[in-house]
C-alpha cells in the first residue's frame, strides 16, 4: 500500500460546476506537487484537465498513475483504457452514474459486460466506486455478476452516506472487492436547531473515520490497495481562500496518514 493524492483531492482546485479558477489544476501540476509532497501515487479522474500533450511528461514525472472516468458510455470508457494502458494503471476506477443517465443493476451488468471482457483481455480492471446510490450489497452483487477477476470497487469511506450506510458495515462489505482506496475523513453535526445533521469534510485523520480499522479491515481481507486522500472542502469566503484551505488541509492529510502508511 503506497499513500497518494488525486484530482478529488485539490478538487477546488481542478474546478467544480460555478467555481472554476481562472488557471484550473492540471494534470501535470497535480503531479508535480505530488512529487513535492512526497506520495508516489496520483489519481487522475474525470475533474480535470488532462490533455494527451501532457501524457509524455505526467510519465517522466516518475509517479504511479491511476486512472478514473464517470459514465457507461464506450466513448469514454474507450478514453479512459487507452490513457489506463499508456500509464500502465492496474484498473479504471469508475463512477457509474452521469449526467441524466443513473442505470439499474441489470442495465449496469448489461453495459459493462464488454468492459469486463476487456479486462481479462488487457489485465486492466474496473474498479466501480460506492458513490451515493447502491448499496453495498447491490454493488458487491453487481461485481460478483460480472466475475471478480476483471472487476472490483473503488472503496470510498464516506460516499455510501448517501445510500443512508455507515463506514464500517460498506467498508466489511466492500473490502473483498477493493482494488482502490479513498480515504475520506468527517465530521457528523447537529444543526442549530437540533433537527437534523450536517456532514463535513475535514483532513484526513482529524475526523470521526478510523483509517487504522479501515485498513485493519481490508489487509484483513486479503486486500493492499493504494490509498488515495479525497477531500470534502467546505467553501470559504472566496474560492482563493477554498483552494489555500484544501492545500493545507492535504499535507495536514498526509502527515496525519504517514504513521499508517509508509509507501
Amino acid at each position: 500500500m503506497r499513500l497518494g493524492i488525486g484530482s478529488y483531492t485539490l478538487t477546488w482546485a481542478c474546478g467544480v460546476p460555478g467555481h472554476r479558477p481562472l488557471r484550473p489544476l492540471t494534470a501535470l501540476a497535480l503531479c508535480r506537487r505530488a512529487a513535492r509532497l512526497g506520495v508516489k501515487v496520483v489519481q487522475l479522474c474525470e475533474n480535470i484537465t488532462f490533455p494527451r500533450s501532457e501524457w509524455t511528461d505526467v510519465e517522466a514525472t516518475g509517479l504511479s498513475i491511476e486512472i478514473g472516468t464517470r459514465g457507461l458510455l464506450s466513448s469514454t470508457l474507450e478514453a479512459a483504457w487507452s490513457a489506463a494502458q499508456y500509464f500502465k494503471s492496474p484498473f479504471v476506477r469508475l463512477v457509474i452514474d452521469s449526467a441524466g443517465h443513473e442505470p439499474s443493476p441489470a442495465e449496469t451488468i448489461r453495459l459493462l459486460q464488454p468492459w469486463a471482457a476487456r479486462a481479462r483481455e488487457t489485465g486492466i480492471r474496473l474498479a466501480v466506486e460506492n458513490h451515493d446510490r447502491f448499496p453495498a450489497t447491490v454493488l458487491a452483487d453487481i461485481v460478483e455478476r460480472l466475475g471478480t477477476d476483471a472487476v472490483g470497487v473503488t472503496l470510498d469511506t464516506v460516499n455510501s452516506f448517501g445510500a443512508a450506510e455507515g463506514t464500517e458495515h460498506v467498508v466489511q462489505t466492500l473490502a473483498p472487492y477493493t482494488l482502490s482506496l479513498h480515504i475520506k475523513d468527517f465530521i457528523v453535526k447537529r444543526v442549530p436547531s437540533q433537527m437534523g445533521f450536517t456532514v463535513e469534510g475535514c483532513p484526513a485523520g482529524e475526523g470521526m473515520l478510523n483509517p487504522a480499522g479501515v485498513l485493519e479491515t481490508l489487509r484483513a481481507a486479503g486486500r493492499d490497495p493504494n490509498a488515495i486522500i479525497e477531500l470534502w472542502t467546505p467553501e470559504a469566503e472566496t474560492l482563493e481562500a477554498t483552494i489555500l484551505r484544501e492545500a493545507a488541509w492535504t499535507e495536514k492529510s498526509i502527515a496525519n496518514l504517514r504513521p499508517l502508511i509508509a509507501g
